[in-house]
């Protein structure tokens, strides 16, 4: 593919180099991470619509927290699956440009959510005896609405301004997937206005989110320190613990990938903490909301019992 042009029909994802009976493995093991994924969110997101109990605002933020995993899972590894198992590595250019919006959208999407179960968690623990008065269902349906929206607009202006791009030379993308940063690389127009909305969409959607976290989650330590019940401490400091570890690798990973300075040697480190991130990081919410969560496991054991009894 010579010359410049502004179309292209597709893109060769260069990943890692591996030989073919390591590709093979790699897909089973990703197959299987994949397939854990898909049902641990899927359980989660059942028992939240089976079990009555659970229909309070934290497990409903919670639910779009599993929407959100299974669908950034599926917007990246079906086709990483599909190139190990044929040992390919193209990628349509419609279908390069649909997985950057997937992956805008969701990444914004958990930020924006991650924040919100931290305020609900703010109230529920500073404000216990407002907490139905503020966390209403229309407040609840709002604040969702807004995050789906909010990832929605960043995704479409980050796309509108890749398009613009003209394109030349071996359209050769250093990643396992469609990474925005990964494919402005191979444009040769001016990128400038691509990486400053991108370096502000991170400060954004990570620094500002991650700082009001911060605040909610001192209010709620020292909250939970005045608590006179060794109990309600305990269970307050657990479910908040628990939150604290999905948001702490979560931004993180995200921080250092986003707002890290740009170099060649770090493109390796990167492609990695993607494929972490993209496989470990959706089954990480429905162990930590599950195994450590009692409320999830006793809805657990409520469902098998009223399928015992049918």
């Amino acid at each position: 593919m010579e010359g410049n042009q502004s179309w292209i029909a597709e893109f060769i994802l260069i990943g890692f180099q591996l030989s073919e009976d390591m590709e093979l493995v790699l897909f089973g093991i990703f197959s299987l991470l994949y397939t854990f994924n898909l049902l641990a969110n899927g359980m989660i997101l059942g028992l939240i619509c089976l079990d009555p109990r659970l229909h309070t605002p934290m497990y409903y933020f919670l639910s779009h927290l599993a929407i959100i995993d299974i669908s950034y899972a599926s917007s990246n590894l079906p086709n990483l699956l599909a190139n190990l198992v044929k040992h390919k590595k193209d990628i349509s250019f419609v279908l390069c440009t649909l997985q950057m919006i997937f992956n805008l959208i969701f990444s914004s999407m958990e930020c924006l959510i991650l924040v919100v179960m931290s305020y609900d968690r703010f109230v529920a623990i500073c404000h216990p005896l407002q907490y139905m008065v503020i966390m209403n269902w229309r407040v609840c349906m709002f604040l969702a609405i807004a995050c789906w929206s909010c990832g929605l607009c960043l995704a479409i202006v980050q796309v509108s301004l890749f398009l613009r791009l003209p394109f030349c030379g071996p359209q050769k993308v250093n990643h396992f997937f469609c990474e925005i940063q990964s494919v402005l690389k191979v444009t040769c127009g001016d990128i400038w206005i691509n990486e400053m909305f991108l370096f502000a969409e991170g400060v954004f959607i990570l620094v500002g989110p991650l700082s009001l976290m911060l605040v909610s989650y001192v209010h709620i330590l020292w909250a939970i320190l005045k608590i006179q019940s060794k109990e309600g401490r305990k269970k307050a400091f657990s479910t908040c613990s628990s939150h604290l570890c999905v948001v702490g690798f979560y931004f993180g990973i995200a921080m250092m990938v986003y707002l890290a300075p740009d170099s060649s040697h770090r493109e390796e480190q990167k492609k990695i903490l993607f494929l972490f991130y993209s496989l470990f990081n959706p089954l990480l919410n429905p162990l930590v909301y599950s195994v450590r969560n009692a409320q999830v496991k006793a809805a657990f054991h409520r469902v098998l019992q009223k399928k015992r009894t049918v």
